[in-house]
């Protein structure tokens, strides 16, 4: 990269979302302005494309509910897909402008990046803008949601059951008029929504190697948030926590269908829950895992650096008052050495606490539990109807 290419794109340019054709003609089409607003619009105008033509049609033709296998407004899954996790999708796009842009702002905000470096900062953020911005991968995003997805259609087409979107006829299936608009109009918008943010994440995937790998970082083994300064990223983690949900929604989606129109149980899928949350845990704390190399450079230099001082104060102050050296008539209680003593422990306390990884448990755990919260209605599936009843009357008798 040419050292004049690196300052096209500064800290506050950031975005992982403000890029490619698509937002360039939603800006012209004024469903979006560049403060990311307007979002009320953006989901009418998706959901009125992908959703309202399904229950008209289904309407029209008698299958939203009817006696059909699985009547569309009883297709929990479509719903979850269309109704929750494409808003969600959408919805992300905001938070993870306004928040991301201010995360990497702060690796100049809080001396991380020191100034000589600076260059080579601004350097991975215009390389990653100019992807961000690829006609050529925006375009890929579209053939895989429109094309690659019709190989996964064969399991949901090739049924013996009568469903809203298909029915089988003559050895083979037929597919109704709301069933065509389903995978031809409704499932392409939400792979692509699905893919787009895949694509977005390797674009943060790739900046943030490229910061660890060709930037010095100026890390501080004594910083209090026990990650050398660097535990702002932390805040990474949420800000794609809507993305996080979508996921679960879609899955507790395909989950309630088999268990209320195939008879399955909760319990049946724990493997296939946790695994899936474990995927998405590490889908957004990879990126920060990075830095382990620097941050663990940072805490061997601390603990030598720091040791050295330790052992010279504590050896000091044992000759002076261990040893009796101290000078006559000074008193120990109430001295300043002992402050000090107690200060330098701290100190050394935060270098040996010092992380890995810029991200600590609590925020995982918080980041697990809001992942999880999309399957916690099923749960009520474990509990017959009568039980949920009468324990609602109880509360109120």
């Amino acid at each position: 990269m040419k050292q004049s290419d690196a300052f096209l794109f500064e800290p506050e340019d950031f975005s992982l979302v403000q890029g490619g054709p698509l937002f360039q003609l939603m800006l012209r089409a004024g469903l979006v302005r560049p403060s990311m607003d307007m979002l009320a619009r953006r989901l009418l105008v998706i959901v009125t494309v992908a959703w309202v033509p399904l229950l008209v049609l289904t309407l029209l033709s008698r299958q939203a509910l009817g006696e059909l296998a699985v009547p569309f407004l009883y297709d929990v899954g479509t719903h979850a897909r269309l109704l929750l996790c494409v808003p969600l999708l959408v919805g992300a796009e905001v938070i993870v402008h306004r928040r991301i842009r201010g995360t990497v702002q702060q690796f100049l905000e809080r001396g991380v990046i020191a100034a000589e470096d600076q260059h080579r900062f601004e350097g991975a953020i215009a390389s990653a803008m100019r992807l961000r911005n690829s006609t050529i991968a925006e375009l890929l995003v579209f053939a895989l949601a429109v094309a690659g997805g019709y190989l996964l259609q064969s399991r949901y087409v090739a049924m013996d059951l009568a469903t809203w979107f298909a029915s089988p006829e003559g050895g083979g299936t037929r597919l109704t008029p709301a069933g065509y608009w389903y995978f031809f109009v409704s499932l392409p918008i939400f792979r692509f929504l699905m893919i787009r943010w895949y694509f977005r994440l390797f674009v943060w995937y790739r900046f943030l190697w490229q910061v660890s790998r060709r930037v010095p970082l100026q890390l501080n083994p004594l910083h209090p948030d026990r990650a050398g300064g660097l535990a702002f990223l932390a805040g990474s983690l949420f800000a794609f926590q809507p993305l996080l949900v979508a996921h679960t929604v879609a899955l507790a989606g395909i989950l309630g269908g088999k268990i209320w129109h195939e008879g399955a149980t909760l319990p049946q899928f724990k493997v296939e829950i946790a695994a899936w949350v474990l995927y998405l845990m590490l889908l957004v704390l990879t990126p920060l895992l990075f830095f382990m190399a620097q941050l663990s450079a940072a805490k061997r230099a601390g603990l030598r650096e720091y040791g050295v001082v330790a052992s010279r104060y504590v050896a000091e102050f044992r000759r002076k008052w261990i040893l009796g050296q101290a000078a006559e008539g000074e008193a120990l209680i109430g001295n300043a050495d002992i402050q000090s003593l107690a200060d330098l422990a701290n100190s050394f306390e935060v270098v040996t606490e010092m992380r890995m990884v810029p991200f600590g448990r609590a925020a995982v755990l918080r980041l697990a539990t809001m992942t999880l919260v999309p399957l916690a209605p099923l749960s009520l599936t474990m509990v017959p109807l009568e039980q949920l009843i009468d324990r609602a009357l109880g509360v109120f008798i």
